[in-house]
């Protein structure tokens, strides 16, 4: 069986044309169990009661911004394994180096194609075929 047909997935962003875009490529994809969440919050409450293999987030969110979601991602015994791409169109030095500290696993700038996305996934997961 294809790593694609079993992975799991959470797209965290605020901006509904983002998700939508991410939603795009991953149906290109055929990755299928893909959940969306429009905030680190509930993100964070949700992958703790039932976490995933990948979370795609991206950086500039109002209230929990992606990095914190990731700090605290790692900061907890059940969601510290949980694959982690940061998705953002202001990509500098700083956030990178951040990101790396706090166990990032792959980022992408926008805007990006559907190859490019699945690319990062895969240097995350491994070949989804």
């Amino acid at each position: 069986m294809p790593l694609k047909s079993q992975l799991s997935v959470m797209v965290v962003d605020d901006m509904s044309v983002s998700r939508g875009l991410i939603e795009q490529a991953l149906d290109w994809a055929e990755i299928k169990k893909v959940q969306y969440e429009a905030d680190g919050e509930t993100a964070l409450r949700k992958l703790v009661a039932a976490p995933v293999h990948l979370v795609i987030s991206d950086f500039n969110m109002p209230g929990m911004d992606g990095l914190t979601l990731l700090e605290n991602l790692r900061a907890n015994k059940t969601t510290q394994r949980i694959g982690f791409i940061l998705v953002t169109g202001t990509a500098n030095r700083e956030m990178i180096q951040r990101g790396k500290a706090a166990g990032m696993n792959n980022f992408i700038a926008k805007p990006f194609t559907k190859e490019a996305l699945l690319r990062c996934i895969e240097l995350v997961t491994g070949k989804l075929q």
